[in-house]
Parts: structure tokens; sequence; C-alpha cells
């Protein structure tokens, strides 16, 4: 489904991404897990179409020169100069790090918004979904997203950008902030999307947490690509063991 090949990415004269690639099949459920600053939202920008828009932006105003090199191939076609409205079109949909919401609507409110933003046809059957996915959200459904706790707008974060029918999901950092509880919670939600048939990938500086459920993982590190393989081969890894889970 998804191929990326020899991805580059520079900000002026700094390297972000430097030579990165890998792959998704259709179905899986992929992760590409690093510290802080690692590259892994230059990534996931650069899928989404999103470093396109900022690139172009730049490029007006005189400002940051953005360089991206390399290709990303979806469902075969290459992508890497599409419009990001045109890639959710097809399916591409991410769900950034603090991926805004409506702070003074309420859940049902929110969902509807994005539902319509996406042009999805059946809002109420999408959000009917969501709240069988987040039975939390149902709870609050008329409560204003700014006053759900951090996991409550993660859920919602999430379940607005199922609205738009995805069939490549990118969630760029979910975990982060939560505690272990809602880690937990939410990687249980991600499986549950992935066996409705969405492909998934996720990046994460937290490793615990996904690596028992996912099909493969990579480790990008300072933009490069230093280590991958399965969940079960990256837990049984020594570096992977030092670096993550302080074994």
């Amino acid at each position: 489904m998804l191929e990326v090949k020899n991805l580059m990415v520079f900000y002026e004269n700094a390297l972000a991404l430097n030579d990165f690639s890998f792959h998704v099949l259709e179905g899986e459920f992929v992760s590409v897990l690093g510290p802080n600053s690692a590259g892994k939202t230059t990534m996931m920008n650069s899928i989404s179409g999103l470093l396109e828009e900022m690139r172009v932006r730049e490029a007006r105003r005189g400002g940051v020169r953005i360089t991206v090199l390399g290709e990303i191939l979806y469902k075969g076609d290459n992508i890497l100069g599409v419009k990001p409205k045109n890639r959710v079109k097809r399916g591409i949909v991410l769900a950034r790090e603090r991926h805004p919401i409506f702070r003074e609507s309420d859940v049902v409110e929110n969902l509807k918004i994005a539902g319509y933003l996406h042009g999805s046809g059946s809002v109420r059957q999408d959000i009917h979904s969501v709240f069988e996915l987040f039975p939390t959200l149902e709870r609050f459904k008329n409560r204003k997203a700014g006053f759900l706790s951090g996991g409550e707008q993660q859920m919602l974060m999430i379940g607005m950008v199922l609205t738009a029918r995805p069939h490549l999901l990118l969630l760029d950092e979910p975990l982060l902030g939560l505690s272990p509880m809602l880690q937990r919670n939410l990687v249980e939600a991600m499986k549950h999307i992935n066996h409705k048939g969405i492909t998934q990938l996720v990046t994460e500086q937290f490793a615990r947490p996904l690596l028992p459920f996912i099909d493969r993982g990579y480790i990008l590190e300072n933009g490069m690509h230093t280590l991958s393989g399965t969940g079960q081969e990256l837990m049984d890894n020594p570096e992977v063991k030092s670096a993550y889970f302080g074994i």
C-alpha cells in the first residue's frame, strides 16, 4: 500500500531525514519508533502532504527552504507533489500530535464538523462507530471538548479522523503525555481499528505499549533508519531493550 524510498528532507542545510526507506502492506499495523527530534513528525508530514504545503508556503514568503528528495508511493503512484486534500480524498489521513479540536464545541459537534469537512455522507453512522470504539466519549458527548482530559481529547482526535474513513491512518505520537492505563486503552483501540481493515502507521517514542501488537517496526534515530523487525524481534533485541525499556 505504502512504499517510501530513499526519503531525504532538508530544512535549509539541516538534514531532518536521511535516506529513509520502509513499506507498509495493506492491512498492516506498523510503527516507526524513535526519540524526540528523530524525524518522525517530518516523515508523517511528508506522507500526509503537510510538508509539501509548508514547502510551498515558505517558498512564497522567502522563508526556510525545504527540500524533499526520494519517492512516496501510495498504491503504486508517486504522491510526493500531491496536495494534502487530494491525499485525504485518496484515503491517507493524518492525526497529528496535538491534533486541533474545536474546544468550544461539544464532542458530538466536533465529530459532526470533522465528518462534514471530510465530506462523509453518513456522519451519524460514523459517530455511532466512534462511540462503539470509545464508550467514554459517548458518556461525555455533550461536554465541551476543552473540558475533556488529555486522554479523552486523544480519543476525540482519533474519532474525528476516523470520520474521514481512512484507508491508511497515520497516527503521530498518539500516546504522548498519557498515563500507562490510558496508553493501554488507546493501543487496544488501535488494534480494534486495525481489525476493521484500516491500515495503520504509528509513530511513537513509547515502544513498550506498542511492540507486542505491531506487525513490524522501524527504529529512527537522528533521521536515519537504524533497526527494523517484527514487534517480537524488536522486543528481543538487546539494543532496543536498553534504549526503550531500560533493561
